[in-house]
């Protein structure tokens, strides 16, 4: 699968949502449904672009529909992030250093005028 084709998958809220749902465990489509506050049908066009773009995958249960994350397309993602990864990284270490640095700061000296 295209970077291009999970980046557009991912471009919605609602399909975010779901992903976020997935990450804990699978789930049935009308717990997505629950979950998400959308109608079935609009839950099941969304788990539809998801499963094109390779996001999820689903496994039929009785008379159940049940769908799970597949990392694969994630892993690429990350691999695809990690070159900015590096970048962010770096600017929060110099903010921790900078932090660390205010914060062995000595205390002010107490004003002796202040102790009746």
């Amino acid at each position: 699968m295209s970077a291009d084709t999970l980046w557009t998958a991912l471009a919605d809220p609602h399909r975010r949502a779901i992903v976020g749902l997935l990450l804990t465990r699978p789930r049935p489509v009308g717990e997505i449904v629950d979950a998400c506050g959308l109608s079935q049908p609009s839950t099941s066009k969304h788990l539809k672009v998801l499963r094109e773009a390779g996001l999820v995958r689903v496994r039929q249960d009785a008379q159940r529909r049940v769908y799970a994350l597949d990392p694969a397309p994630i892993a690429e993602l990350d691999a695809w992030l990690a070159p900015y990864r590096r970048l962010w990284n770096s600017s929060l270490d110099a903010l921790g250093r900078r932090l660390d640095e205010t914060a062995h700061v000595p205390d002010a000296p107490e004003d002796p005028s202040s102790k009746d």
